[in-house]
């Protein structure tokens, strides 16, 4: 059984980092939004999982195991090839595809949560269950729709952009005080005072960085390059960024997860129906998934706009949280449906946040494993304050009832606690952590401040006007036309590209 888990555990981390650290490479400047997408869809992904699950085998639950032993692995045989980096030429509506691709999943979101409560309120027979899959194969597929009909038009572009074109020019122009500066045109193998241009412009061009002599990764380790450029894994790693991130994320995801993972003991102890904490359970996948898009999607426009620090929203995330984390201890009535909320929102959120901070403040040179590295804070978290702190003050609470009611525990014997002094006091510990992390978390965005305050996603403007220009020339010839000052001469030669 430990060998399936771990099997089954580096599966889902495998394909998740796949997808994701490739999209966050290929769309470098909408990072936030791809992030709060794919984070989305993999938070609706339990319950989407589910639905095809009873269309397909009923309530067979022998023939789960098989289910999704079989699933993902087609699915990820079936995309092998698409998932890939490549070189994106930027279009003018690009944002408006992402907004397209977010209004699927919210529609999808929208129907799962009707489906939940339908199915928790009537019994479905197996037609009525693979009636309601039909719109999720739908919702499912609609994106790869606007695929085709973006591509479909990128096309017709091109065919009309190839009817029209015409021989592009280059030009290269230096200024000169010399009244008789000549125009000079060169090819590939034209040469100027016997060295041939190719090796000239060779000559200026930077060093490449494994041009450069190597250097011991544990040498340079607390030598960090500037914020935005690519770290090695250790000078991340040692970074006071990394460590201030980490902490504020042990902090915000520990607390949020110890309060889903104890969610159905919760309820039971604060005196809820069961159909009650069903509906918790829906509430908090439902909004975790609208956490993890809406903080891609406002994080990156507020980023953009106002140059506003993504640290900053981790920050507010956290203080929010602790409104959840509240409700819980005082047992407010009724006071868990909005708690519930405010927790499945509060985990789903700092998701993408943590994610698009680490591309951004270390680069995606190694962000595969920094990446992953970034989730290591939630089974950390979840150690302390689910293992360490909830569970051993929800055992000693238990027994001071069990004792209080002349009761001997038999050995082995579960232990149940009643009331709302089961959960009190590890949901104030874990307001003042989730506090603690929002300070910290406030170094973060002083640290910084001026960072974000400039133009984060220059270099990969560059970088991608460089790449549609090389795709724009190839199998056309261009001319490559250099303005001089040693006089004389003048002419145009034909480069081939």
């Amino acid at each position: 059984m430990c060998l399936y888990i771990c099997i089954g555990a580096n599966s889902q981390t495998f394909a998740n980092t796949g997808a994701l650290v490739t999209c966050v490479k290929n769309f470098p400047e909408r990072r936030g939004v791809v992030l709060g997408l794919l984070k989305g869809f993999l938070g609706l992904s339990g319950a989407i999982i589910t639905q095809l699950y009873y269309a397909i085998y009923g309530n067979n639950s022998k023939s789960l195991i098989l289910f999704i032993g079989w699933l993902p692995a087609a699915i990820s045989f079936a995309f092998l090839r698409t998932i890939r980096i490549m070189k994106v030429i930027r279009q003018p509506n690009e944002l408006k595809v992402f907004y397209d691709f977010l209004y699927i999943s919210l529609g999808l979101a929208g129907f799962l949560m009707i489906i939940i409560i339908a199915e928790e309120s009537t019994q479905f027979s197996e037609a009525e269950y693979v009636g309601s899959s039909i719109p999720v194969f739908v919702f499912l597929f609609l994106p790869l729709a606007i695929v085709i009909r973006e591509e479909y038009g990128i096309w017709k572009r091109k065919k009309v952009h190839e009817v029209n074109k015409s021989p592009s020019h280059l030009k290269i122009e230096t200024e000169s005080e010399k009244p008789n500066a000549g125009v000079v045109a060169l090819s590939p193998s034209s040469s100027i005072n016997g060295v041939s241009t190719s090796t000239q412009l060779a000559q200026k061009l930077p060093t490449s960085q494994n041009q450069q002599e190597h250097v011991s990764c544990f040498k340079n380790m607390f030598s960090p390059p500037s914020r935005g450029e690519d770290y090695t894994i250790l000078q991340a790693l040692f970074s006071i960024d990394m460590l201030v991130l980490f902490f504020s994320s042990i902090c915000g995801i520990g607390g949020t997860l110890t309060a889903i993972d104890n969610l159905g003991q919760i309820g039971t102890s604060l005196g809820y129906p069961k159909k009650s904490i069903s509906t918790f359970v829906s509430l908090v996948s439902i909004w975790n998934y609208l956490g993890r898009v809406a903080a891609g999607f406002v994080s990156e426009i507020l980023l953009t706009k106002y140059k506003l620090p993504r640290p900053l929203f981790l920050t507010l995330i956290l203080l929010f949280s602790c409104i959840g984390h509240l409700l819980i201890a005082v047992n407010v009535p009724n006071g868990l449906y909005l708690a519930s909320v405010i927790i499945g929102f509060s985990f789903g959120a700092q998701w993408p946040l943590l994610f698009a901070i680490i591309s951004e403040l270390f680069g995606l040179k190694y962000y595969s494993t920094l990446y992953n590295f970034g989730g290591v804070a939630s089974p950390i978290g979840l150690y302390i304050l689910n293992v360490k702190v909830t569970g051993h003050l929800y055992d000693k609470e238990a027994e001071r009832q069990l004792a209080a009611a002349g009761i001997v525990r038999k050995a082995g014997e579960e232990l149940n606690c009643n009331g709302v002094d089961c959960f009190k006091q590890a949901f104030v510990i874990i307001t003042v952590v989730t506090v603690i992390g929002a300070i910290v978390s406030v170094i973060l965005v002083v640290r910084t401040r001026k960072f974000y305050g400039s133009d984060i996603y220059k270099k990969f403007r560059e970088e991608a006007k460089a790449a549609e220009m090389e795709m724009a020339s190839d199998g056309s010839g261009s001319e490559l036309v250099v303005v001089g000052s040693d006089g004389g001469h003048t002419g145009r030669e034909e480069v081939d590209e």
